[in-house]
């Protein structure tokens, strides 16, 4: 099978280079080692004028990439307007962040097309696509149009919220009657999946049995695919990185205190602003740590023109000043706050180095930090996971420290007792998260998806014909050309 995997980005990075997200980490290795072909944006937009997609294509491991320049009038509208405004507020619960305009949808839409007529120069006879994340919700109905009958999967790296907060994105009932269109679409956790059947069922009123809609599409299989890690490599990281200059540095500058990390992009869905309360709340509660623990804190800045970013990275680096004024010593610094990104040797290492991994989520997909945390640590001293119980990873992860990252009080005492829990405990806590993160890699991941893929295609509804010959690219339609956007 010649399988090509889609997503909004594609990776380019090396182990010292700076990861773009949970995503780009899931998906380099197995690319590198599939042979896949991996289909992205380039970071780049071009005019109007361009008469085809143009793609740059480049050999990654036995895999390759190809980087697309996508449509500049369409772009803001698609990325910060209804993917970043619309559509991830509402998957991670905050109804009240949901804003997009009608041409927003437009756009979203648009590029979503424009990806599709992008993809069949890779169309072969045993062709499959596997898309990824809410960027693309529309584009398997995209190739069914262009006449695509091959296998065509999505899979979701987001939480899908309760009816009612989905219901609050604009046009979300055409969205999702066009993920009908894909063979197979996988989500993180079994809620994910039946907050998805539910709406479906209610509000689309179409038929579900054991997991598959019936839809004027055919037959759509929706299934849970939790994604894993390589936890064997990240380990062999980790051990590598004690020498790495960052990590040395790190250690040295300890003087024999203990340390607290947290990883996270700059978002309001990582729980940022309540994690830091919680480090407040605890040297505030309990005086006697204070010298004893810091945080280290590596929040990536993301998507700054969108205002309730530029928003919460202005509060949370008031909110560590003020907490490191109230706190913090001549000589000691309770919370080291950095704004930029590490690769996965250095952060292994700095992981390592921690004795508390702190993965605090208002609402998470997977995380696959939590995940990175536990493959990190030392097995003859492993650190405690600290770990929020709206993360996907919780339902995998049960015998780390699962908290409610709404309770300040309550994430203060369960670091606390994190610091001071002895050995034997943290060995038993650490080798049953192991075993679980060693059944289930990101290669089993991989694969599962592909063969359930596979297997899935069989029970759609044919919608046309396999194209004997590769069409000419099409322009850029018009907004006002197709009145099913409508």
């Amino acid at each position: 099978m010649n399988l090509v995997v889609v997503s909004n980005r594609v990776s380019r990075a090396k182990a010292n280079e700076p990861m773009t997200g949970g995503l780009a980490a899931a998906l380099l290795p197995v690319v590198e080692e599939s042979g896949a072909i991996w289909v992205g944006s380039s970071g780049r937009v071009r005019d109007g004028n361009q008469k085809e997609p143009f793609a740059e294509i480049e050999a990654l491991g036995a895999g390759a990439l190809a980087m697309l320049d996508l449509p500049a009038a369409h772009y803001g509208g698609y990325y910060e307007g209804f993917a970043n405004s619309a559509l991830w507020p509402a998957l991670h619960s905050r109804a009240d962040l949901i804003h997009a305009c009608h041409d927003d949808y437009l756009s979203y839409r648009e590029v979503n097309a424009f990806m599709a007529r992008a993809l069949l120069r890779f169309q072969k006879p045993d062709t499959a696509f596997w898309v990824q994340d809410y960027h693309f919700l529309a584009l398997g109905a995209e190739l069914r149009d262009l006449g695509i009958t091959q296998p065509v999967g999505f899979f979701l790296h987001t939480p899908w919220p309760a009816r009612a907060v989905i219901g609050g994105v604009p046009h979300h009932r055409d969205l999702i009657e066009a993920m009908l269109a894909y063979d197979l679409i996988g989500f993180q956790t079994e809620e994910d999946c039946e907050n998805f059947l539910a709406y479906v069922q209610c509000d689309l009123d179409l038929a579900v049995h054991d997991g598959v809609v019936t839809s004027r599409h055919g037959k759509t299989r929706a299934a849970v695919f939790p994604i894993g890690i390589d936890p064997e490599k990240f380990a062999q990281l980790a051990a590598k990185a004690s020498t790495h200059p960052d990590v040395s540095r790190l250690r040295r500058s300890l003087n024999g205190e203990k340390l607290a990390i947290g990883v996270d992009r700059l978002d309001y869905s990582k729980g940022l602003v309540n994690r830091i309360r919680a480090f407040d709340r605890m040297w505030t509660l309990q005086p006697q740590l204070k010298r004893t623990v810091s945080l280290l804190q590596i929040a990536t800045p993301s998507r700054g023109a969108i205002e309730a970013y530029g928003n919460l990275q202005s509060e949370v680096a008031k909110l560590v000043s003020d907490v490191n004024g109230n706190h913090g010593e001549v000589d000691w610094t309770p919370i080291r706050y950095l704004n930029k990104g590490y690769g996965q040797a250095v952060l292994a290492g700095l992981y390592r180095t921690a004795q508390v991994g702190v993965v605090t989520p208002l609402q998470d997909g997977m995380n696959l930090v939590a995940k990175e945390y536990v493959a990190a640590q030392n097995a003859a001293d492993p650190g405690v996971l600290v770990l929020s119980k709206f993360a996907g990873a919780a339902n995998e992860l049960d015998t780390a420290l699962l908290v409610n990252p709404h309770d300040i009080d309550g994430m203060a005492r369960t670091i606390a007792i994190a610091l001071s829990m002895p050995l034997t405990e943290r060995r038993m806590r650490w080798e049953a998260m192991m075993t679980k993160l060693r059944s289930h890699t990101i290669q089993d991941w991989f694969a599962d998806f592909v063969d359930a893929l596979q297997d899935t295609q069989s029970d759609r509804s044919v919608i046309g014909p396999i194209m004997a010959e590769q069409p000419a690219l099409r322009p850029l339609r018009s907004i006002n050309s197709n009145p099913r956007y409508y």
